[in-house]
């Protein structure tokens, strides 16, 4: 009966420690997943200002070069 009760408890402390392991191996992936998001969402803000920049830049470049109404009435 000894024996039965030494086992059970070893066979608990080992899966108790599986568990363990594999949760603390989950937290570092979802650690890892949250910052991955956080490098998307900086970046996707960081495009689309350069683009927000660029658009901006062409809207002047087209109304520096945009012909005067009166050479449209030639």
């Amino acid at each position: 009966m000894l024996w039965v009760m030494i086992m059970v408890i070893a066979v608990v402390g080992i899966l108790t420690d599986t568990y363990t392991k594999n949760k603390k191996i989950e937290l570092k992936r979802l650690d890892k997943e949250i910052q991955l998001e956080k490098l998307r969402l900086e970046n996707f803000d960081k495009e689309t200002e350069k683009m927000k920049l660029e658009l901006d830049y062409t809207k002047q470049q087209l109304l520096e070069t945009k012909p005067p109404y009166n050479s449209l009435e030639k």
